[in-house]
């Protein structure tokens, strides 16, 4: 192993908590409730409760509170995008990682050396949060959800625009599309405001309580309602964006005859969308896609790679082949969808 790499691999230990800085005395994204945890997004397989110090960003600490209460760590740090912070014996620093409100990657120095924890990462531009900010380092730790050269995602306006012609050619129905309630919802109303959309989107109640969150926290969304009290005549030619679990449920039955989507990365594979019976599959991911992916790596490595979940071993095989160490961590718990 190199020794620039090999004195940065210090600073990193995969334990059965999640990845742990010693000398930070802090876990990344820890699976289970530990002393103190750094969490990058607040997506529910990074972010869970029960911490005794959190350290995040404050779009990720206003999830959490939203989504597990007020009490839902024994202390909360705010950290903004850039602020060099001491935490044990290391500085750290959060920077934008483009997957969703508020998510960021953890970079850790210590006597020289860096490391990056991305957490779950995207390079496309998203209305809804700050974009991936490439940081060297001498080992990058990275996600591989898309890590396989079949997966290229195609434009965002493209999927929103093939949405929009459906909705054209089928007026007498809704259009039901299956979305994640945090980063997802929100990103698509935008990407549907900004292709002209500004009817009212109706969304599922499970939606709302994030929707105004954004709202509260500065992503302006437009008019947003519930399908309660609007008769099923009225729901004709509407978009309705519900989380992937309730397409097919009773909740649906009251939609004219619903066009059914879901806007995932997962969507590129038809076997999936045949298997969910998805109408119409919406290729919308909150992940880097194989390009993305390789992009990144020939940005920010200088030393090693390291995987964390998804499909680690191609991602790897280049890796090496380009002449950087690399290794796949093999965590779990972390889910290979956009959220949990």
């Amino acid at each position: 192993m190199d020794q620039r790499v090999a004195r940065a691999a210090r600073l990193i230990e995969n334990r059965a908590e999640g990845l742990y800085c010693p000398a930070a005395q802090a876990f990344i994204d820890p699976v289970r409730p530990v002393d103190r945890a750094i969490i990058t997004h607040g997506h529910g397989d990074h972010a869970r409760s029960g911490h005794g110090a959190v350290l995040a960003t404050p779009e990720t600490l206003a999830i959490m509170r939203r989504r597990y209460g007020e009490d839902c760590a024994g202390t909360m740090r705010e950290a903004a995008y850039g602020e060099v912070l001491s935490v044990g014996d290391c500085a750290v620093r959060l920077e934008p990682a483009g997957h969703v409100l508020g998510s960021a990657q953890v970079v850790i120095e210590h006597e020289g050396s860096r490391v990056v924890v991305s957490g779950d990462y995207k390079r496309r531009p998203d209305p809804t949060c700050r974009p991936f900010q490439p940081v060297k380092c001498d080992i990058f730790i990275s996600e591989a959800t898309f890590g396989l050269p079949v997966f290229r995602h195609p434009p965002v306006e493209h999927e929103v625009g093939r949405l929009l012609e459906s909705v054209r050619l089928f007026p007498e129905r809704a259009h039901l599309v299956g979305v994640y309630a945090l980063g997802k919802a929100q990103r698509l109303i935008c990407e549907l405001r900004k292709a002209g959309w500004d009817e009212v989107i109706y969304i599922h109640g499970a939606l709302a309580g994030l929707c105004r969150l954004y709202e509260d926290l500065g992503v302006t969304l437009g008019p947003l309602s519930g399908i309660e009290g609007v008769p099923k005549a009225g729901l004709q030619g509407k978009i309705v964006l519900a989380p992937p679990s309730t397409i097919g449920d009773r909740w649906s039955r009251r939609l004219p005859d619903p066009v059914t989507a879901v806007a995932s990365g997962w969507m590129g594979v038809r076997a999936r969308a045949r298997q969910r019976g998805v109408e119409l599959p919406l290729i919308v991911s909150d992940h880097a896609d194989w390009s993305e992916l390789l992009q990144t790596i020939d940005e920010v490595v200088e030393g090693a790679l390291w995987v964390t979940h998804g499909a680690e071993e191609a991602l790897v095989h280049v890796a090496q082949a380009r002449g950087l160490e690399a290794q796949a961590l093999r965590l779990v718990g972390y889910d290979a969808e956009d959220d949990s």
